[in-house]
């Protein structure tokens, strides 16, 4: 499982930490495919119309592969005493 989510997270399909509506996962795509992610969620619903079905099977299986943004991690420095 951490091969598929390293390999996702070197291709930039990640779940962003802040847009989130659900999981995460159109905000995701929308931001790897260079869209806004209220479009990429219109985009989602529209398909979902035309092709009813697939999406809510595709949906569940991206949020468990898709990995979540990390955080930068910066050690904090405690002040010095004297």
């Amino acid at each position: 499982m951490n091969a598929v989510h390293d390999t996702m997270a070197r291709q930039g399909l990640v779940r962003p930490r802040d847009g989130r509506m659900l999981g995460g996962v159109c905000a995701g795509l929308g931001r790897r495919f260079g869209l806004d992610p209220w479009i990429a969620r219109a985009l989602f619903v529209l398909i979902l119309f035309l092709i009813p079905g697939s999406q809510i099977l595709i949906y569940p299986v991206l949020w468990i592969l898709m990995p979540s943004e990390q955080t930068s991690y910066e050690p904090t420095v405690p002040p010095a005493t004297w």
